[in-house]
């Protein structure tokens, strides 16, 4: 499966976690290679989310061993705030992006643990 379908995969993933107000490992994403997840899956969302100035839906995945993002994310400073708000926003009112526009969203804002992509972010407010 490619790259950006992958990702449109785990934004439904996210979506419903989100929903139920749960958190995911990246193990649940990837069983057999959570290392690249976020790289490979994670970034794509958060690149849109920066863009589409959503709340970060790729904080609800965290690290087993701490209870937190991954060094990619970038996209809140206070992951337990950023986690409240993708709990309650309204996810049902926004379409899964298609790949297509997941994998423009990171040729335009590529984020996984860039700073100036986080500044961005910052900026938007």
């Amino acid at each position: 499966m490619e790259r950006y379908e992958k990702a449109a995969q785990v934004w439904s993933m996210l979506t419903e976690a989100a929903k139920n107000r749960k958190v995911l490992y990246y193990s649940d994403i990837d069983s057999s290679n959570p290392k690249d997840v976020g790289k490979l899956y994670l970034e794509p969302i958060q690149s849109y989310c920066i863009l589409s100035r959503l709340p970060a839906l790729t904080v609800l995945v965290v690290s087993k061993s701490t209870g937190e993002p991954g060094w990619g994310f970038i996209a809140a400073e206070g992951f337990s705030l950023e986690q409240n708000k993708v709990f309650n926003f309204a996810w049902e009112k926004i379409e899964t992006p298609p790949p297509g526009k997941l994998q423009a969203a990171v040729k335009k804002l590529p984020s996984c643990g860039r700073p100036e992509a986080a500044n961005f972010y910052k900026r938007q407010d």
